[in-house]
């Protein structure tokens, strides 16, 4: 068997040589792209910062009301807010809201287009569905590595590394939505003379609508999941009292820094879930 080892494949060589590559011919595009993400961030941010906290957590508590129309959701967001606020951990909050709703709109943006054209065209989702399986598979340290050597430290990275875990979700989602539109409402459609464009429009995407709200649901959810590992790589937020609490085993602030992720967590779920 010792064979096999003595002469290993170049894959780590070649990796390190590709990057290498990016990094000293493409860094004026890595650079607009760093700063549109950037800029994207901060406006978002500058939203939820600019209210008083009390006022947002209004605003929250309204949305979730005209969403839901549910009043037990309503008091368990303002009491969430509040518990936070309470531990003074508004600032981390809305700086990883920021980043959530990037990353949500980001993974929305490109995966609900590939996901329709996936359904239109069986070939594109079984060439996607195994570089699908690798970015949701593939540990997040590794990817971590070039984007902080093409990105730098900062919100950035952690937002790349975010929608490359995250995308995955709306992609599969919408596809699966959109496929799913049974034949006899296509057939209906095609028969009064309705284009390829009005069916998806007036159709298919109507049906998937479920599906779709599905997928940005999961989207957000796996966002947040990454809070953490995030914050290894500069991105502001809540995790990253997370990793001080690791780094210092301060149990008191991993307890309440993580149980802020939690509420968050929780909040935004009942507020984007579809109803049965």
């Amino acid at each position: 068997m010792e064979f096999l080892t003595e002469t290993k494949l170049p894959v780590g060589q070649l990796a390190k040589v590709a990057v290498d590559w990016l990094t000293t011919n493409a860094s004026p595009v890595f650079d607009a792209i760093s700063f549109v993400l950037e800029a994207g961030v901060q406006a978002i941010l500058f939203l939820l910062q600019a209210p008083p906290p009390l006022v947002l957590v209004a605003i929250v508590a309204g949305l979730a009301y005209y969403l839901k129309r549910s009043i037990p959701l309503v008091i368990f967001v303002v009491l969430g807010f509040l518990y936070i606020l309470n531990q003074g951990y508004w600032k981390e909050t809305t700086q990883t809201l920021a980043l959530v709703l990037a990353s949500a709109s980001v993974c929305m943006v490109i995966g609900v287009p590939l996901g329709i054209a996936a359904a239109r065209r069986p070939w594109l989702m079984t060439a996607m569905r195994p570089i699908l399986d690798l970015m949701q598979t593939i540990p997040t340290f590794v990817y971590l590595i070039p984007a902080l050597v093409l990105f730098g430290l900062g919100m950035v990275p952690g937002l790349i590394s975010t929608v490359i875990f995250a995308l995955p979700a709306s992609i599969r989602l919408t596809h699966l939505g959109v496929a799913s539109t049974p034949t006899a409402l296509v057939e209906a459609a095609e028969s009064f003379g309705a284009t390829p464009w009005q069916r998806l429009i007036k159709v298919e995407i109507p049906y998937a609508m479920p599906q779709i709200l599905a997928g940005l649901t999961q989207t957000i959810m796996l966002s947040l999941s990454m809070v953490v590992i995030a914050a290894l790589v500069g991105a502001a937020g809540l995790g990253v009292p997370v990793v001080r609490a690791l780094n210092s085993v301060n149990i008191g602030m991993g307890f309440t820094s993580g149980l802020a992720i939690v509420l968050l967590a929780i909040m935004l779920d009942r507020i984007c879930r579809v109803d049965d």
